[in-house]
């Protein structure tokens, strides 16, 4: 699915934006003073680094998408926006089509990204659904993927992003199968009552993907 990643985005942006809100990206720096001269205030623009690890499946890597079209980018670049022009965001995706909870786990054993993400955000649990795993492996595994983002996230669970898996059945692949959104409900409710418990930030996007078969270009 294409559209969803404009809400996401809007939701993403503003989290990112509270969570970064102690490292200004700027910094305001008084001249100094002689009796002859009087104060000059500058700002003085500090640039700095920002690094962002997207992890999930197709949703993330953008099946069928542009490269550019695919969120954590769209993302990218909306950041960059309210950053002056100096700053930059390096983005990282760790995803593929068809992967689940184990995939993901494996991939990120092998590639090993470094802990010093600024943000970190999670997006997996459909092929589980699709490939029919046992629903105690994602009980399993997801819980693990969620403190590995955290660790990957400098160890602030404040600086991760988990995000609801969207419904396919409102797709005109999943033809409004009600068993689909059944399962689809049951992984989210697991996840984002796991996140609440844990005080990790959940954005649940799958109602707006299930406007798909009514509004064909969110598809």
């Amino acid at each position: 699915m294409k559209s969803f990643s404009k809400i996401l985005l809007v939701f993403i942006a503003i989290i990112f934006f509270n969570s970064c809100s102690s490292d200004e990206d700027f910094q305001t720096v008084a001249a100094p003073v002689t009796p002859i001269i009087p104060p000059v205030n500058n700002t003085i623009k500090i640039a700095k680094s920002y690094k962002y690890l997207a992890l999930g499946d197709s949703y993330t890597i953008g099946q069928s998408v542009c490269a550019t079209c695919r969120f954590p980018l769209q993302l990218n670049d909306s950041l960059k926006k309210y950053f002056n022009q100096n700053s930059s965001i390096s983005t990282t995706i760790i995803a593929q089509t068809g992967w689940t909870t184990t995939n993901l786990k494996s991939a990120i054993a092998t590639q090993n990204p470094s802990n010093d993400y600024d943000l970190v955000t999670l997006l997996i649990g459909v092929n589980n659904q699709y490939q029919n795993k046992p629903f105690a492996l994602y009980e399993q595994e997801f819980p693990d993927l969620v403190n590995i983002a955290i660790e990957k996230a400098k160890s602030k669970k404040e600086n991760i992003i988990v995000v609801s898996i969207p419904d396919y059945a409102y797709t005109p692949y999943g033809n409004g199968y009600a068993t689909i959104s059944s399962q689809i409900d049951l992984y989210n409710g697991y996840a984002e009552y796991y996140c609440i418990a844990n005080g990790i930030t959940f954005i649940n996007i799958t109602d707006i993907t299930r406007m798909g078969l009514q509004q064909t270009n969110l598809v």
